[in-house]
């Protein structure tokens, strides 16, 4: 056989073998998903989870199955799909807490980055910066001239160190110079009643958990830290509009392919997720998600969890918050 005809079997095989993988990365998923989940059953992260693996069975015909992989503020459930085969069968639904866990850890056993493609984000969220009824304040900039006039003297809570809610704060004395002080509880159940009961004069909490107690007239809520205001508090200002813009934090619950993955498999599940924050029961739960819907293109997405790991980074650095090992 002479060399030509030898070049164009070459060629014609390569071709097959191209042809032949885009129709298999354009037929996924042709076997079951599995959907990682690094938290516990019954969470908020988790309630999304379940309710978009549904969807998505529903709309590709396969079984998205979804495991819980809880532990070490879930990166145990983030390796586990770093690990993974690098084929699109195994996605992670995860929050904000993937990107500051990106820098609050020391050492982690995956990059963050190159191990995961982003694919959609979820929905976005936000906090919001409340005070209790004893504190002399109804706008941030009142709350920030009582903290300049009594340097060390207001105490702020959060719900653990590292979390959205502390960083959010750190962010917050950055930007104003306030000099306030920390006070970290094991979650917002045991912060709320810190907060109404004068323990902490201020704190950054979700909407469901600040929300409750503004109703009962035991606290107020002075803004909102997302880039518009909230649907369930519209009179609310966002701290941009108190005159903050420093102090933007959203945070985010978002589903990412292994890094590696067939570039078609974070392309249509952001196509399905988007599909889905459309449908009307979807819609209808949102509110109880604790945020609002989003839908993004992997390309967005992947922009947005960058930036986070870069702000949380500058964060955790210009207010020296110690690195977990």
């Amino acid at each position: 056989m002479n060399t030509s005809c030898n070049i164009l079997i070459s060629v014609v095989t390569a071709g097959a073998c191209m042809q032949a993988a885009t129709v298999a990365a354009q037929s996924w998923p042709v076997k079951p998903v599995r959907v990682i989940v690094p938290v516990s059953a019954g969470g908020g992260i988790d309630t999304v989870a379940r309710a978009m693996a549904q969807k998505y069975s529903e709309a590709l015909n396969q079984p998205f199955v979804v495991e819980n992989r809880a532990g070490a503020g879930g990166t145990i459930g983030a390796d586990l799909v770093a690990k993974a085969p690098r084929d699109g069968y195994t996605l992670l639904i995860n929050s904000t807490s993937m990107a500051t866990s990106a820098v609050q850890y020391s050492k982690l056993p995956y990059d963050p980055v190159k191990d995961f493609a982003p694919a959609s984000q979820i929905i976005f969220t936000y906090l919001m910066l409340g005070v209790n009824t004893k504190v002399p304040a109804a706008t941030v900039k009142e709350l920030v001239a009582l903290a300049k006039a009594q340097p060390g003297k207001l105490n702020y809570g959060s719900t653990g160190s590292g979390g959205s809610p502390h960083l959010a704060a750190e962010l917050f004395r950055l930007e104003t110079g306030i000099d306030t002080v920390h006070v970290p509880f094991k979650g917002d159940a045991p912060l709320q009643p810190a907060l109404i009961s004068d323990q902490v004069q201020y704190s950054f909490l979700t909407p469901i958990a600040l929300m409750q107690h503004v109703k009962s007239g035991r606290a107020r809520v002075l803004a909102v830290t997302g880039f518009k205001r909230a649907v369930i508090a519209p009179d609310v200002p966002t701290m941009a509009e108190a005159g903050f813009p420093g102090v933007e934090v959203t945070g985010w619950i978002g589903v990412f392919a292994g890094g590696g993955a067939p570039r078609e498999v974070p392309a249509r599940v952001s196509a399905e997720t988007q599909r889905a924050l459309k449908m009307p029961d979807i819609l209808a739960r949102v509110p109880g998600w604790g945020g609002e819907a989003a839908g993004t293109t992997p390309e967005e997405f992947e922009a947005r969890y960058r930036a986070d790991i870069a702000k949380y980074a500058r964060i955790i650095r210009e207010a020296k918050i110690p690195q977990l090992e």
